[in-house]
């Protein structure tokens, strides 16, 4: 998420087979969010219904089942954009987030080898797309790689408001020291000030996080941040535009440390981006279906 001059753009998607992973011992707390069977989870299932049988000699056909997301609207903001690094002035300019003001958006960070976190975003993007629609919700991204910068922070928030969302994820990758591995869920931090007032989404928001991080770390077999977050994936802040001026459930996903060379391994792999999208996706379907 750091700003490094990126290379690039995102390559297409393709939907896997689902196969499950165990889950790491050291990932017992992020059990409790990530779906709804695990303790502190969602209601568990009533009864079903008994079936009500037809006259003799009726044709009436069964209900088609519903899709498990029909309905619902899901945004997906891939973070920065592959074009930002030819449009300094544009990005560089000064945007309001609530509390205060931020760049409109920066270039990103990349790995040592030069694979740009614009080009990782929309590719786990563009995957996490393929596999909630195939659940039925509709699916709206911030930027496909169709526009030349951006778009700004305030922007990026103000689609998912606009959208009535039920969920966002804005997907990025850190950039930070040699060492520092893993994921981290960003949630939004109580904000009142300016054009925002988070007050009625950061509690469904760190409910979202919880769940995602808690898939994202069963379905990878990645392990919580060991710089940021003390050990629970969750980090909650107050200077993010996306998240403060947004009136929908929100939150990021720091999917690894990019300028790790164990982590920037797993990032540049295809499988291991199609576990990411999957694994976000999970907790995305968990939290709807609460």
């Amino acid at each position: 998420m750091r700003d490094v001059r990126p290379h690039d753009s995102a390559p297409s998607t393709s939907r896997p087979r689902r196969r499950p992973l165990l889950a790491s011992a050291a990932l017992t707390g992020l059990c409790l969010a990530a779906t709804a069977g695990c303790a502190g989870g969602g209601e568990a299932p009533s009864s079903p219904a008994p079936a009500t049988e037809a006259p003799a000699g009726s044709t009436a056909a069964r209900p088609a089942p519903t899709a498990p997301l029909g309905g619902r609207t899901v945004v997906i903001d891939p973070g920065h954009n592959p074009g930002n690094r030819d449009h300094p002035r544009e990005i560089g300019a000064q945007v309001g987030i609530g509390t205060g003001h931020k760049e409109c958006d920066t270039t990103g960070t990349a790995t040592n080898s030069g694979y740009a976190e614009a080009r990782f975003t929309l590719d786990v993007s563009r995957r996490l797309r393929t596999l909630l629609e195939a659940e039925g919700a509709k699916v709206v991204l911030t930027q496909d790689g169709d526009r030349p910068f951006g778009p700004c922070v305030d922007e990026r928030a103000r689609i998912g408001n606009k959208a009535k969302a039920d969920a966002v994820v804005s997907v990025h990758a850190d950039g930070s020291a040699t060492g520092n591995r893993g994921f981290h869920v960003i949630l939004p931090a109580a904000v009142n000030g300016g054009d925002a007032d988070t007050a009625k989404i950061v509690a469904p928001s760190r409910e979202l996080g919880e769940r995602i991080a808690g898939n994202f770390a069963r379905i990878t077999g990645s392990t919580p941040s060991n710089y940021i977050g003390g050990g629970t994936g969750l980090d909650t802040r107050s200077d993010l535009g996306g998240l403060n001026l947004s009136t929908v459930p929100k939150v990021f996903i720091e999917c690894g440390n990019m300028r790790d060379p164990d982590d920037a391994a797993l990032l540049t792999r295809e499988s291991w981006r199609q576990k990411a999208a999957l694994g976000i996706a999970e907790g995305v379907t968990s939290y709807l279906k609460r």
